[in-house]
């Protein structure tokens, strides 16, 4: 029976009405939402309002009421600077060297633990791959610098002991070789806390699945192509939307610290070292603000785009 124009009317707002009754039979629950809200509203939403620093000769003196409207002046700035097409490529090159290493290293880390059958092995194995996560990077930084010293570092020394090269080489100030020891630290250090959820995924698999592939003669790496990553391509799809959200940041401690040397600034210099460099150091808030949103707004942008590809496979953020 179709409906009438009166009942039509009236289901907005008995959705509303059925919104509002589970909200109250949850209060509890709501209520636990409530500190992370805050948290987010504070940290997040608050600071927004220094946004507008870009489109202002902001003085510290003056305070942001009084400053000087200038429009897309620091943008336009930005764009015409020597420094733009260096800092752009080498946070695209990074980035991009990250999301086809970094990215899929964790997923194959998560399908080979799930076929070791030996549990004390497993384990120790997710322990050693795990504990970097939890180490600052100031830790992670040094690590890697001692063991690329020219002074008794253990790569040199190992080199010279199988006669690959006569003199110890210095690793940190040859530009050539500082985006391969970039993303192989940061993929030494995530790659085991990034398994986590893949393992967690492949959890939740249904083993008749595998039983019915070994009736049929299946090998295990053709189990791993046809049940297990089809049925964690939803995480996999969601995961990836998320790291070209990211796209453009290349990194921040991990470039800082391992590019301290001068000599590596034209490879090391990306936008987010780029903003501290011109805004923290020389204390240009103004400009650094408008470069920071110029990057906020084109990560936005490929957010949305990695999100309406990912929602024709029918697996999307929103």
């Amino acid at each position: 029976m179709a409906q009438t124009s009166i009942e039509r009317e009236h289901i907005p707002k008995r959705r509303q009405d059925n919104i509002l009754i589970r909200f109250f039979k949850q209060w509890d629950i709501q209520l636990m939402v409530l500190p992370a809200l805050a948290l987010i509203f504070v940290f997040a939403y608050i600071p927004m309002y220094g946004v507008l620093m870009a489109f202002q000769d902001y003085s510290i003196f003056k305070g942001m009421a009084a400053s000087p409207w200038v429009g897309f002046k620091h943008f336009q700035m930005f764009f015409e600077s020597p420094e733009f097409l260096n800092v752009m490529r080498n946070t695209i090159v990074i980035s991009l060297m990250k999301f086809f290493i970094g990215f899929p290293a964790p997923i194959l880390l998560a399908l080979m633990l799930n076929e070791v059958r030996n549990m004390a092995f497993k384990r120790v194995v997710q322990t050693v791959s795990y504990l970097p996560h939890f180490l600052s990077w100031v830790i992670v930084a040094g690590f890697a610098m001692s063991l690329l010293s020219t002074d008794n570092g253990s790569i040199n020394i190992l080199l010279q002991k199988f006669n690959l090269i006569e003199e110890p080489i210095s690793f940190l100030s040859i530009p050539e070789y500082f985006w391969g020891i970039l993303v192989t630290t940061g993929v030494w250090k995530e790659i085991g806390f990034g398994s986590i959820v893949y393992l967690a995924a492949i959890a939740g698999v249904d083993p008749h699945m595998y039983e019915a592939a070994d009736i049929d003669g299946a090998s295990k790496f053709r189990q791993i192509l046809t049940i297990t990553l089809p049925t964690i391509m939803p995480v996999v799809t969601i995961f990836m939307i998320l790291q070209i959200g990211n796209l453009l940041t290349a990194g921040f401690e991990d470039i800082l610290l391992l590019g301290v040397n001068p000599v590596l600034r034209d490879v090391a210099d990306v936008i987010d070292t780029y903003v501290y460099r011109v805004g923290i150091q020389n204390s240009r808030f103004s400009y650094a603000t408008a470069v920071g949103l110029f990057k906020a707004v084109i990560s936005v942008g490929l957010l949305t785009i990695a999100n309406f590809v990912a929602r024709k496979s029918g697996n999307s953020l929103w």
